[in-house]
């Protein structure tokens, strides 16, 4: 018989960060056309919402299709699953689900570079004049 520790892949070291106390939702089978608004007056019906914010593509600005709600308290997030989940909104039917974490992910701080056979090129597009490269590992010089 083989022991072996869990090991969690979560970068926060605060596990009450990731931890939802129930009042966070997930909803998916957003319309392209959805505005933050336009969630946050949805699921006003079902009680105060704190934030409403749709998930964007980073590089394109459109909706990825779901998107979090915040209800002010626990009753008021259950009574949205429970009247809202497989609702129609802007013509589509959403889930209404309690989500996994307090609160969405916050973004890698950066830029991605790419993989690294063309981590050289993209650089020098992106730093024409500071970047050089070799067969050595890449060096990278910032004037400021």
């Amino acid at each position: 018989m083989s022991y072996s520790r869990y090991r969690s892949r979560s970068r926060s070291v605060d596990s009450s960060d990731v931890e939802n106390p129930g009042n966070n939702l997930f909803v998916t089978g957003l319309s392209s056309r959805l505005t933050d608004r336009d969630l946050e007056k949805h699921f006003s019906t079902e009680g105060e919402v704190i934030d409403a914010s749709i998930v964007l593509d980073p590089w394109t600005r459109e909706s990825r299709g779901f998107g979090f709600v915040t209800m002010a308290t626990l009753k008021e997030a259950e009574r949205c699953i429970k009247y809202l989940d497989r609702s129609v909104l802007e013509g589509r039917v959403i889930t209404v689900e309690k989500a996994k974490r307090r609160r969405g992910r916050t973004p890698t701080p950066g830029r991605y570079l790419g993989a690294k056979s063309s981590r050289g090129k993209l650089l020098k597009e992106v730093f024409p004049k500071q970047v050089t490269c070799s067969e050595r590992p890449l060096q990278l010089t910032l004037l400021v």
